[in-house]
């Protein structure tokens, strides 16, 4: 097992140039031993790895979606492994209860007064990592149970809200909701995730990996990196990139765009014609904290227009509601963030 005591550290003066330098040059180096021991387990999947970690050091939920057998549950697996932090697994099921998730207060006989008394008995929420296997399986009156978890990081059950240890980290998967016995999640509940990272198919160079990998009696080992403080570090170092006032604005610019009617969405009728409801704020924040990420990771110390587009799928595409019309056209929502970004950069030029 790694000891993870032995990473680079990142706990200095940022008052220095050079102390930034090399936090940063250490922040990279962990960054390339995170996916150096998940690929041990994961064949491909390169982009998929990436926005997960870029999510995680912006303290951000993540929702993967793809069909099954992609191996989404062992993606999240193997990124658990590679973190020292407590993990829990909730599989999502139609009979599944909001209590299951969040824990309950239950009666406790002491045997030496008789007396009986409430004690809480914490769910697996109460963990730093937590799996939410096939999300989408269950009703939504049991999905709603980890809103407050994923926004407030705290529980509250009988009237005492509990806070949750830091860092804490949601990672969900999901079929495709047109597959047979999923419920859609709130749109409350999509907006409170910070990437939602579409699983491709693999290719057939990294199908023939996977399959000569797992039908051998070879055992991946993958040991942990890094832990709770170091992750809480490095997120605190990404805030610090830069983003100029017009970056910035070009997120902004993106995110109002969006919305129908409104003054920054322009004459396209494009977007009027099939979006239905817009990006909320959190699709603004999400894109300002993934560029700063990219940018850290590409040795820049502020985020360009390049970063803000490289990310702009997987922080807006569960953010925008389409039209019936996009539905009945078969316009999908990256298309219309691929035309979203087209029409907005340039008018910026």
């Amino acid at each position: 097992m790694a000891d993870v005591a032995a990473v680079p550290q990142l706990d200095m003066a940022f008052d220095d140039v050079q102390a930034v330098k090399k936090a940063c040059a250490a922040f990279r180096e962990m960054f390339g031993r995170l996916r150096a021991q998940i690929s041990k387990a994961i064949v491909g999947q390169d982009e998929v790895v990436e926005q997960m970690l870029i999510a995680l050091f912006c303290d951000g939920h993540v929702l993967l979606e793809g069909v099954p057998g992609l191996g989404k549950t062992l993606l999240v697996r193997t990124l658990a492994r590679t973190l020292s932090l407590p993990f829990a697994r909730i599989q999502f099921t139609p009979d599944l209860m909001p209590a299951d998730i969040t824990g309950t207060n239950v009666v406790v006989d002491d045997p030496v007064t008789g007396r009986r008394s409430f004690t809480f008995r914490p769910g697996p929420v109460f963990s730093q990592f937590l799996l939410a296997d096939e999300i989408n399986r269950a009703t939504p009156k049991s999905q709603s149970a980890l809103l407050e978890a994923m926004q407030e990081r705290s529980v509250t059950v009988g009237g005492r809200t509990r806070r949750l240890n830091q860092p804490f980290l949601v990672l969900a998967t999901q079929n495709p909701i047109e597959q047979e016995g999923t419920y859609p999640l709130p749109e409350a509940q999509l907006d409170r995730f910070f990437f939602k990272i579409i699983v491709p198919y693999a290719t057939q160079r990294e199908m023939n990996r996977i399959v000569a990998r797992t039908t051998s009696d070879l055992e991946s080992l993958v040991d942990p990196v890094m832990d709770g403080p170091y992750i809480i570090k490095a997120q605190r170092l990404a805030r610090r990139i830069v983003v100029a006032p017009h970056v910035q604005d070009y997120a902004i610019r993106l995110v109002l765009a969006t919305h129908p009617g409104g003054p920054s969405s322009g004459d396209d009728s494009f977007l009027e014609r099939y979006v239905r409801v817009g990006v909320s704020p959190r699709g603004a924040q999400a894109l300002t904290s993934a560029a700063k990420v990219r940018a850290l990771l590409a040795g820049r110390y502020a985020a360009a227009f390049k970063d803000v587009e490289s990310v702009a799928h997987p922080a807006l595409r569960h953010r925008l509601i389409r039209t019936f019309e996009a539905q009945a056209d078969g316009v999908s929502n990256d298309a219309i963030i691929d035309r979203l970004v087209e029409t907005v950069a340039h008018e910026m030029n």
